[in-house]
């Protein structure tokens, strides 16, 4: 009889562990999309009014990405979406790492070399920088930042 109750709770115990792990896989699940994709959920509910001027997307490769992600990171993939005019203080920087485990020091690498006087002339008064699965963003901007900080957030 003991041997039957301690069978049961060695499949009970086994089934526990192995129902806690699925679900620590899920809370880290990447976007899916290509980075224009995503970028465009990003601006959702802003209107074309209060973007700046001129915003648009630049891939970024080896020899720009520091300039507009300050860090040197690992990565697959990223864009920045800024205004093509040098006075307004607006950078929305998309990065898709090799590696998610990668997330937590991009982010950090990241906040701690931002500049958001990188204009010269002007400061963005917002800087965010947050992760969600392999996906790295730094938002510098000024009104326009909180509301792509949430879209971030809820992306799915």
């Amino acid at each position: 009889m003991k041997k039957i109750v301690m069978i049961f709770c060695a499949i009970a115990i086994c089934l526990t562990i192995a129902g806690c792990g699925n679900e620590s896989k899920t809370e880290h699940k990447n976007i899916e999309g290509t980075l224009p994709e995503i970028m465009e959920k990003l601006y959702e509910g802003i209107s074309e009014d209060e973007l700046p001027m001129m915003v648009e997307n630049t891939e970024l490769t080896s020899e720009n990405f520091e300039y507009y992600a300050f860090a040197d990171v690992k990565y697959k993939e990223a864009i920045a979406s800024e205004s093509m005019t040098g006075s307004i203080a607006h950078s929305v920087v998309l990065i898709r790492l090799e590696d998610e485990s990668d997330a937590e020091n991009a982010v950090q690498a990241i906040k701690e070399n931002a500049d958001p006087r990188k204009w010269i002339c002007v400061e963005a008064e917002n800087v965010y920088v947050l992760s969600k699965g392999d996906l790295v963003v730094l938002i510098m901007s000024n009104e326009l930042a909180p509301k792509i900080k949430e879209n971030f957030e809820n992306l799915k």
